[in-house]
């Protein structure tokens, strides 16, 4: 696949002092643990692969003002266990500490950096020249030789650290990031692929099936969870007063009246449940839609359902997948996006999004049987909709700035 950005192939690496920005983010259980280190573990070949240079590593942990903010300490722990040879935690980011550290690296060296959003100018969203000027890139910019970007995951945020760097020095893409961005834009190009949208996330849902239809990107889009009450209603269906509560207490009403508009300008292309499944007292019970208004709460699809989009998605030649059918932490309410999971790996094509339904392939270790699983969540999404993506833009920019060059180290 041609690319029109750096990837480390275009870079010799021995001795040379590597700036890499990694996705690292994970989810923190009430102990302050990490849960699941599936991006740290990702990771890992990108940085196996510079084994030979001297690494220093920019990640972020959560976001200030969240429960899961807090140090990067026990994920160098994680990263260590993973690389089977010592990683340095160093608990700033561009101090005199951080700097001197980076300084007496010798190769094979690994630095991890503290939680880059500690540092308060991290999220403000500017281009890569005016990051460029931050006291974070002028600090760290001159002690390296090559800038990597394997974050894909943060990589829809045009912060400091994602593409502050891109216009200082040489960069590039690490093995993660350029393998998401082919994988991901095989399944938006060469032909429309069937979409199957769920989660709680409705807004981002909505905004996907109406840019994924208009750019042709989708041939259908099949709905479920919560995405697919709000189109439901916009159908004319009354979910009952429990769904409607979920929609109005998340501030998603105004999203029935997108996708009542998304319905009728793509007509037959949107394709609804024909039943679901709903949480009578603790029970599983399935209702037709036309049964419906329902007094509980609508929890999973229907089995008719399962049965409908499972044959859709299991002919398909491309198939995107992104957030579960229902409630899928409750074993009752996880059938249908085991289902849909499981009939992906019978398509040609498959992608599955980030976030839980990422975690719900892991849980049913199908991960090598799917094409590809994201690490990103929200950038995935934005990816798979046609968005920019202002960190990969920035590589794209940097490669201009290097194009005469055959090699640019």
């Amino acid at each position: 696949m041609a690319r029109d950005y750096c990837t480390m192939d275009d870079f010799t690496f021995k001795g040379k002092t590597v700036l890499l920005r990694s996705e690292f983010n994970a989810p923190i259980g009430k102990d302050g643990k990490i849960t699941d280190d599936k991006r740290i573990r990702e990771s890992v070949p990108t940085i196996e692969a510079l084994k030979d240079a001297k690494v220093a590593i920019l990640a972020h942990q959560g976001r200030p003002g969240k429960k899961d903010f807090t140090t990067l300490e026990q994920h160098a722990k994680h990263l260590q266990k993973y690389l089977n040879r010592e990683v340095r935690y160093v608990d700033s980011i561009f101090s005199t500490e951080a700097r001197s550290a980076i300084a007496s690296m010798k190769p094979g060296d690994v630095i991890l950096l503290e939680n880059v959003r500690f540092y308060s100018e991290e999220q403000l969203e500017k281009t890569p020249e005016e990051q460029a000027k931050t006291i974070m890139v002028k600090k760290l910019a001159p002690l390296f030789d090559v800038f990597l970007n394997d974050a894909f995951g943060a990589s829809h945020r045009s912060h400091d650290s994602m593409v502050g760097f891109t216009p200082v020095l040489p960069s590039g893409a690490g093995k993660l990031m350029a393998k998401e961005i082919d994988a991901l834009t095989e399944a938006t190009t060469g032909g429309p692929a069937v979409y199957v949208l769920g989660g709680a996330k409705v807004d981002d849902s909505v905004e996907v099936t109406k840019s994924v239809l208009e750019k042709g990107i989708a041939s259908r889009v099949l709905v479920t969870g919560a995405v697919a009450n709000a189109f439901l209603a916009a159908a004319g269906y009354d979910i009952g007063r429990p769904n409607m509560e979920y929609l109005e207490n998340n501030k998603y009403l105004g999203e029935i009246d997108n996708a009542e508009g998304i319905l009728r300008k793509f007509s037959g292309k949107v394709v609804l449940p024909v039943d679901v499944a709903i949480n009578k007292d603790g029970r599983r019970e399935d209702l037709d839609v036309k049964g419906l208004p329902t007094g509980y709460v609508i929890s999973d699809i229907g089995s008719a359902t399962i049965a409908k989009f499972s044959d859709i998605i299991g002919n398909a030649d491309k198939v995107v997948l992104n957030g579960p059918a229902g409630i899928f932490e409750n074993p009752e309410f996880r059938i249908g996006t085991d289902a849909m999971l499981k009939a992906a790996t019978r398509a040609k094509f498959s992608v599955v999004g980030g976030g839980h339904s990422t975690e719900a392939v892991e849980q049913l270790g199908i991960a090598d049987r799917i094409s590809h699983v994201s690490t990103g969540g929200g950038a995935a999404i934005d990816f798979l909709s046609g968005k920019p993506m202002p960190a990969i833009e920035a590589l794209k920019a940097a490669k201009g700035r290097i194009s005469r060059m055959a090699r640019p180290m």
